[in-house]
């Protein structure tokens, strides 16, 4: 196993209370039957929770993500998960905590737009 997967076998371990939160409506395909992994590897970023499926990413951010350096960090991110196709959504939080339901729709509904990813058909055009 690799330093990264092993890092995020280890924050899986260490989740947050935010992170359990979500994770218990995400889990055991609840939401819509979509599969999401938590604490997932992609290249050289660990992504709070992926819905490979959908190409949907969600993050998770405390207090330390509105520092500047942060800010700047999170965006570069964002921008390598998007140049791969993926849709990246950012809760704070507490807006985890004070609006559960309408984090959990915006999730819901950005998958169920997001077109599947659909391998080529052989021999086709």
């Amino acid at each position: 196993m690799n330093k990264l997967s092993n890092l995020a076998k280890n924050l899986r371990k260490q989740s947050t209370n935010t992170e359990r939160l979500l994770w218990s409506h995400l889990r055991a395909n609840q939401l819509e039957g979509f599969k999401f992994r938590r604490q997932q590897p992609i290249g050289d970023y660990i992504v709070d929770f992926i819905c490979f499926e959908k190409k949907v990413i969600i993050e998770l951010d405390g207090g330390q993500h509105a520092e500047p350096k942060h800010r700047v960090e999170d965006r570069q991110r964002g921008i390598c998960f998007e140049r791969q196709g993926y849709k990246v959504l950012r809760f704070w939080d507490n807006e985890v905590w004070s609006n559960l339901r309408d984090v959990i729709e915006v999730i819901r509904e950005k998958c169920l737009e997001h077109p599947p990813l659909t391998p080529p058909i052989k021999g086709g055009e």
